[in-house]
């Protein structure tokens, strides 16, 4: 009767060989090879794309800035900081946006 519970707790006495874990471990890394030059790229990716959105968002508050102000520009983009237009002027990657004389912004 003893063995009997011995056999049911322990189930099957046969475990992974060896080579059946290290053939999972292969296959695991080649995955992985395959995997992560993709997601680095698409990171860039992702930050390029929130810069160009971050502009445009920047570039509509200049725009609301002037229907607010009689079509006159602001002196600089710190201005839409202290009205109340945007929260920050930085990009995504940490730099600043730049505005030129004729409103148009861009990203260093």
């Amino acid at each position: 009767m003893c063995q009997f519970f011995q056999k049911l707790i322990r189930g099957c006495d046969r475990g992974f060989t060896l080579i059946e874990m290290m053939i999972v471990l292969m296959i695991i890394s080649i995955l992985l090879l395959i995997a992560v030059p993709n997601m680095i790229k698409s990171q860039s990716v992702v930050r390029g794309k929130s810069t160009d959105a971050t502009v445009k968002l920047v570039q509509s508050q200049v725009g609301a800035y002037q229907m607010d102000h009689n079509g006159t520009l602001p002196s600089s983009l710190e201005d839409l900081v202290t009205d109340g237009y945007v929260d920050s002027i930085k990009s995504p990657d940490g730099g600043t946006l730049q505005m030129d004389a004729e409103g148009t912004v861009s990203a260093p």
